[in-house]
């Protein structure tokens, strides 16, 4: 199930619970990723939120958002860089991608599958990849008045295999939004403070989003190595003197 467009820009850029969300998960992307000079960064889904900090030393920034929740333009008062894609064909070329950030893009596809298999295609040589979505054990997936209430949940170990399967290798794991997803001025003002305490203590569980950072998998060949068998000479001319050497006369008796 996707959600609308504009659902997602009114909750992440006009409400204190979103800004609050946003900055505790873009919080974890720039210290995971603190710099992408001269590479390319994609965004899928609603990543465009999380892709501000690499707009100014990054050589390009994407953001793709598929057609069953809708595009608008971003960044605001700048070029636009957001493009409306099918989920399953993105409009960028094979390896193309250095960093890749997935936001609302996975939990509410009907193709999950499809959709891991287009971020193993853009992705190049050492690309990165960073899947956010909700804790199937956190507090945010059970809430239907913000985005993280829809759609697939997943668990650490749920998450991790799936990745696994289609062909990447996780490199580090963390969660966001320790806070609960409530808009009183109290848990607004201590939004920070949980986080900060949650990073340390909690862990994976209690946060309200999973973070997990994935390297596509080179594969190299396997099995025992067969070598070309070479053909046997023939050998019905053995009895024929060598090139080049006089032949042997028979002796007289």
């Amino acid at each position: 199930m996707h959600l609308d467009v504009c659902d997602l820009r009114d909750f992440y850029y006009r409400t204190n619970l979103g800004r609050v969300a946003q900055r505790a998960i873009r919080a974890q992307v720039c210290d995971l990723w603190p710099e992408a000079k001269g590479q390319t960064v994609a965004g899928f889904g609603f990543a465009v939120p999380l892709l501000r900090p690499f707009l100014a030393e990054s050589r390009r920034v994407i953001g793709m958002m598929p057609g069953q929740q809708g595009v608008m333009p971003w960044p605001a008062g700048q070029d636009n860089v957001s493009v409306l894609c099918e989920e399953t064909a993105w409009p960028v070329e094979d390896g193309l991608v250095d960093k890749l950030v997935m936001l609302h893009g996975l939990e509410t596809s009907e193709n999950p599958a499809a959709v891991l298999e287009e971020a193993a295609r853009v992705l190049g040589p050492g690309g990165r990849a960073l899947f956010i979505v909700p804790n199937r054990s956190g507090l945010w997936a059970r809430r239907d008045r913000t985005p993280f209430g829809f759609g697939r949940p997943y668990s650490p170990g749920q998450l991790e295999a799936q990745l696994a399967h289609h062909g990447f290798e996780v490199q580090a794991s963390r969660a966001a939004l320790f806070s609960p997803p409530s808009d009183r001025r109290f848990w607004l003002r201590a939004a920070k403070m949980l986080e900060g305490t949650g990073r340390r203590m909690a862990g994976a569980y209690a946060g309200g989003v999973l973070i997990t950072e994935a390297t596509k998998r080179l594969y190299r060949p396997t099995g025992r190595t067969v070598q070309e068998a070479r053909p046997r000479p023939l050998r019905v001319l053995d009895g024929l003197p060598a090139p080049g050497r006089d032949p042997v006369l028979p002796r007289k008796i």
